[in-house]
């Protein structure tokens, strides 16, 4: 996901998914004209939540366990959230962006090189978002309570850090990661629906899949007790999701079991 806001504010001003869609242009014709229509579609593609509400698109995650992999659709993609969502002129204002702790300076270097010479802007400042969820915490403490040092685990969509910070320095040799995170979650879960049921229409199953997850997940303490607990009183513990098919609006609805708490168990248990 993408957080963005204005400096000042308590709280994001908006949290989007760090997707974008795209129309492909299709492979038949003349060069003149595959090169007007790949022109065209440069200029027609959505971003966030509507990007994942468009199912005759290709839906591309230009951002992968944490690390920017296609910087052509980041660029564009940092372009709606500038005009479209923060409604400014990049070249009036500054701007504080984060990466993650174990960053390449070839990254940095290139997303300084977008923001000064695509968007033109007069200043730019990159933290390592572990600092900065420590800074945040002062909001709820007593002035003699603020400190930058501490240990920030920081479980995102692509990816999940555990980072020891010393005054606010990142202590780079001890940061553990590991590749799995929320998405990885919702794709097991869509993996599981899959399997079970098929009342789903195929192009909502991954917007269905995070639903889910985002409503009736939970970690469980024992998995074998889980199972016995679901088994022995199905309709207490399985619950139901009503979606609505987004092509000809009829209402599918869904029994959600074992998917509750075999989704983040993925997390304990990877393999």
């Amino acid at each position: 996901y993408t957080k963005l806001g204005y400096a000042g504010n308590t709280e994001p001003q908006f949290i989007i998914p760090s997707c974008i869609a795209i129309r492909e242009s299709a492979k038949v014709g003349d060069q003149a004209q595959r090169r007007v229509m790949k022109g065209v579609d440069d200029l027609d593609f959505f971003i966030g939540d509507e990007a994942i509400d468009k199912p005759t698109y290709a839906t591309k995650w230009p951002i992968r366990h944490g690390i920017v992999e296609d910087w052509d659709l980041m660029e564009r993609f940092m372009e709606q959230v500038i005009f479209k969502y923060l409604r400014a002129e990049p070249e009036d204002h500054y701007f504080l962006m984060t990466e993650p702790p174990l960053n390449t300076p070839e990254n940095r270097e290139y997303l300084a090189e977008i923001m000064f010479e695509s968007f033109n802007i007069p200043g730019l400042y990159i933290a390592v978002q572990a600092v900065l969820a420590l800074a945040a915490s002062w909001t709820s403490r007593q002035v003699g309570e603020r400190t930058l040092t501490g240990i920030v685990i920081d479980s995102g969509d692509g990816v999940t850090h555990v980072i020891p910070v010393a005054e606010g320095y990142v202590i780079g040799s001890c940061i553990k990661h590991i590749p799995i995170a929320g998405r990885d979650i919702t794709y097991f879960i869509q993996q599981l629906l899959r399997e079970r049921e098929v009342g789903i229409p195929p192009e909502q199953s991954l917007e269905t899949a995070k639903a889910i997850k985002e409503k009736y997940c939970y970690i469980c303490p024992d998995i074998v007790k889980e199972f016995a607990k679901y088994d022995g009183d199905p309709r207490k513990w399985i619950k139901q999701y009503t979606g609505i098919n987004a092509i000809n609006k009829t209402k599918f609805v869904i029994d959600v079991g074992y998917e509750r708490f075999l989704g983040p168990e993925i997390f304990f248990h990877p393999e």
